[in-house]
């Protein structure tokens, strides 16, 4: 039985950029783009008949930004996953993008594959708002207990583990995935104790080596 591939969207104002985007797009095996548009309010227009699976985002975008795109999809109801893009490596990006309703969030020069697997893991429900560690992060970092946990993780878990190791802090946590700043403090405990950790630096750091995150 086939898989219908994921539907996407993309907005972009830099016309080579979303040139460059759709070729990418185009490439990978189970992905379909289905709209493109130069602004946010061209594309909310284009899938305001066709919903899609997902939607790519530039942040920054005359006239209605990638912000305003996501907050106009949520007020028409439209729940769609987004995936906000930038070139601008800017440590409050990833809570804005999750307080303006974004699912995801990364940077312009990730790697092909780390777009593709964030296309897919936004589909399937998952919020990626903190960016992945590359190998010289991974080794640089290494962590010297590398026992293995006492328990898997659950996806609610190693998002959380991500937006730790983006240096927020619960309250900004619980803004980010809609839940209690109390809940996110039983989720930290219980990731520390299943790392068998002391503190969330201790955490991030076997999380990294051990690639939960």
């Amino acid at each position: 039985m086939s898989t219908q591939p994921i539907r996407v969207a993309l907005a972009d104002d830099q016309a080579l950029v979303r040139s460059g985007l759709t070729a990418l797009l185009k490439d990978f095996p189970g992905i379909a783009l289905v709209a493109e548009a130069g602004d946010g309010q061209a594309l909310l227009d284009a899938i305001a008949g066709s919903p899609v699976d997902v939607v790519l985002s530039d942040i920054r975008m005359p006239g209605l930004d990638g912000f305003g795109l996501v907050r106009a999809l949520r007020e028409r109801g439209d729940t769609t996953p987004v995936v906000l893009l930038t070139t601008f490596d800017d440590d409050t990006l990833p809570l804005a993008a999750a307080e303006a309703g974004a699912q995801g969030f990364l940077l312009k020069d990730a790697s092909p594959e780390d777009l593709a697997e964030a296309i897919t893991r936004v589909a399937a429900g998952e919020t990626l708002l903190a960016p992945v560690p590359t190998d010289p992060v991974r080794a640089r970092y290494a962590y010297r207990d590398q026992s293995e946990p006492t328990d898997t993780f659950n996806e609610r878990e190693v998002a959380i583990l991500r937006l730790i190791a983006g240096g927020y802090s619960n309250r900004e946590i619980a803004k980010a995935v809609f839940l209690s700043e109390g809940t996110v403090k039983n989720y930290v405990s219980e990731i520390l104790d299943k790392l068998g950790t002391r503190d969330r630096t201790r955490a991030v750091l076997k999380a990294i080596t051990l690639r939960i995150i």
